[in-house]
C-alpha cells in the first residue's frame, strides 16, 4: 500500500500479531480465525490515536468466513474499535470495484485450501455474483501465503480466465499480487482486482482523494 500512496497522503500501520498456524483443515482454520479476531482490535487501537481519516483492515478471511450477515457484524465491531472512524474492509472494497467495472461473472483466486475456498465462493454467490471458477493457492499457513511466486500467480490467472469471465478477483491480503494483477490486465483485457490495491483505492475514494495513480492497474489510474 505504501507503493500506491499519493503525494501528501500518509500511511500508519498497526500489526495484527498471530502465529503461523496450520490452515489445512477446518479446526486449524478456525484457530487462525480466533487468533485474528483476538489481535485485530488491539492493532486498530494502536493506530487510531494519531487520528487518521480512515482505517483499512488488512485481513480478509474474517470477512468471508460466515457469510454476508457476519461481515456486517464484523464491520460494526471494527468501527467500534476504531472509535467510530470510517473503516474499509475487503468485501465492501471489492464490491465497489466490481460495480465500477459492471462485472457480475467473476473468477476468484484465494490463498487457501478448499476449506477456505468454499467460504469465499459462497460469500460472493450470496451477494449476487456468479462465481465461474475459484482457484485456491493451497497455502497451509498464514506466513506461507506471502511466499507464492509471481510465476504461480500468473499461471493461476491464465487458468481461471475465459470468455465468460468478466473480472478476476484475488482475495487474501498476504498474497503479493498487486503488480501481477496490474500486468495481467494488459494481456487478458479485463479487470484483475488485487485485494490490497482495491482496499487502498476504496479508502482513497471514500475519503475524497481522487488522485490517479498510474502503474498499478486500471482501477487506480482510471476510476
Amino acid at each position: 500500500m505504501e507503493a500506491l500512496r499519493p503525494h501528501q497522503v500518509t500511511n500508519h500501520t498497526g500489526r495484527m500479531v498471530i502465529g503461523d498456524d496450520s490452515m489445512v483443515d477446518e479446526p486449524g482454520f478456525d484457530h487462525v480465525m480466533r487468533s485474528i479476531r483476538g489481535s485485530t482490535h488491539p492493532a486498530i487501537r494502536s493506530v487510531v490515536s494519531c487520528n487518521p481519516d480512515c482505517v483499512i483492515i488488512g485481513v480478509s478471511p474474517e470477512s468471508y468466513w460466515e457469510g454476508p450477515d457476519s461481515h456486517a457484524r464484523v464491520l460494526d465491531s471494527m468501527r467500534e474499535a476504531a472509535g467510530g472512524l470510517p473503516v474499509v474492509m475487503s468485501p465492501d472494497a471489492i464490491n465497489a470495484a466490481l460495480n465500477v467495472h459492471t462485472a457480475r461473472r467473476i473468477a476468484v483466486v484465494t490463498p487457501y485450501l478448499p476449506v477456505g475456498d468454499d467460504s469465499v465462493s459462497r460469500f460472493f454467490e450470496d451477494n449476487g455474483y456468479e462465481v465461474v471458477r475459484v482457484r485456491g493457492l493451497g497455502m497451509p499457513s498464514p506466513a506461507k501465503i506471502s511466499h507464492v511466486p509471481p510465476e504461480r500467480l500468473r499461471a493461476v490467472v491464465q487458468e481461471i480466465d475465459g470468455p465468460e469471465v468478466e473480472a478476476i478477483v484475488q482475495v487474501g491480503t498476504n498474497v503479493a499480487m498487486a503488480s501481477v494483477a496490474a500486468a495481467a490486465e494488459d494481456w487478458i483485457g479485463k479487470p484483475v482486482l488485487s485485494n490490497n490495491t482495491v482496499l487502498y483505492w476504496h479508502a482513497l475514494r471514500q475519503n475524497g482523494i481522487h488522485d490517479r495513480v498510474h502503474g498499478h492497474g486500471s482501477l487506480l489510474s482510471e476510476h
